[in-house]
């Protein structure tokens, strides 16, 4: 089995920084079509205009359905097909206080990092299913892979990350919840669980408390905080060919930090 994505086709939300450029940069260096998705449309446009004929890219609020039904249309218009969707939208916001917090905050966090991912998701698995109807000679391989990028703050509890986290937890039982619902259609499901990842947010956060690196560093049982090329390779592995069989996973790529974290330094 290959460890490539080369000749497909994929669409990666959150594509104009960090995880998600990560990923989508990585399959075009594979061989890969890729649509760019983001509502960063300055982002989206400096990436594009440095590529070639592989990538296309599409600037909106994959919240609203029209947007999600205009991304899946551009994908056809450039590309004829799609057969891979990377979900690397995100927001990731703290609040201290119960008392800081908005009405509707755990709405928000859930409308960015659930519903949207949900609502893409049967989108693209009905173009799946309609594929592979058309192309019995492959009937019996995966029809498509579907690839979300939660956290380790899924499996931790920090009062500071209640809404995200209780947002990435929902997140990884929609993961396990579609395999089930799509693995008749030989769609597969997976997640990539992040723990701290050097991400341009990151190192916004570190640089107003520098102890946090050491601390996330000390933490962390191989020694380093992750590369966002760490979790490209992780998506790249879940929807290629060496995956055919896997399917319900939530891959966590921390550096062992889920094996010895405690709940006084938060992931992000």
């Amino acid at each position: 089995m290959k460890f490539s994505v080369k000749g497909r086709t994929a669409i990666v939300t959150g594509a104009a920084s960090g995880v998600g450029l990560a990923v989508a940069r990585r399959f075009i260096d594979d061989g890969a079509n890729v649509v760019f998705a983001d509502m960063d449309v300055q982002g989206l446009k400096s990436e594009f205009d440095a590529r070639k004929s592989n990538v296309g890219y599409y600037a909106g609020d994959l919240r609203e359905k029209l947007t999600r039904q205009n991304l899946i249309a551009t994908t056809l218009s450039e590309f004829e097909r799609v057969d891979i969707l990377v979900n690397a939208s995100r927001d990731v916001r703290s609040a201290k206080l119960i008392s800081n917090r908005e009405s509707g905050f755990l709405n928000m966090m859930l409308a960015q990092n659930l519903i949207q991912h949900y609502d893409l998701s049967l989108l693209v698995a009905r173009q799946f299913i309609k594929q592979n109807s058309e192309e019995t000679e492959f009937s019996s391989f995966p029809a498509g892979s579907i690839v979300n990028i939660s956290t380790i703050a899924s499996q931790r509890t920090h009062p500071n990350l209640l809404e995200y986290s209780v947002s990435c937890a929902a997140l990884d039982q929609l993961t396990r919840s579609l395999a089930v619902t799509l693995a008749p259609e030989s769609i597969r499901v997976n997640s990539v669980a992040l723990g701290s990842v050097m991400t341009a947010r990151l190192q916004n956060s570190l640089a107003e408390n520098p102890e946090a690196r050491q601390e996330i560093i000390k933490r962390t049982p191989l020694g380093r905080i992750a590369d966002a090329s760490d979790v490209a390779s992780a998506a790249q592995f879940l929807c290629s060919d060496a995956s055919q069989f896997i399917t319900g996973q939530v891959l966590t790529v921390d550096g062992g930090r889920t094996l010895v974290d405690a709940i006084d330094i938060p992931c992000h």
